[in-house]
């Protein structure tokens, strides 16, 4: 299953500059806008950790204040039961 978490995230004042690359630098995390301290970040599962686990290392990044999942999404990986081919 693709685990897919978009999230909110606060930045105390002055520190988003910081953030922002801390954030994006991790693997399967990506910032998508920033404005007055708070970021919008999707976070994905890698091979090597959960989506959940990378929210929870966000939460170690000095000056991050909050996060919160906004959206929550599952889907498999690779071809849908439809698009499978018949045994």
């Amino acid at each position: 299953m693709l685990n897919i978490c978009g999230c909110l995230v606060h930045v105390k004042p002055g520190m988003s500059q910081d953030v922002i690359p801390a954030i994006a630098g991790m693997a399967g995390c990506e910032v998508h806008a920033h404005e007055n301290g708070r970021l919008v970040v999707t976070v994905e599962d890698t091979d090597g950790k959960r989506a959940s686990d990378q929210i929870m290392d966000m939460h170690q990044i000095p000056g991050v204040l909050t996060i919160t999942l906004t959206y929550h999404h599952f889907e498999p990986h690779g071809p849908s039961a439809a698009e499978a081919p018949a045994l």
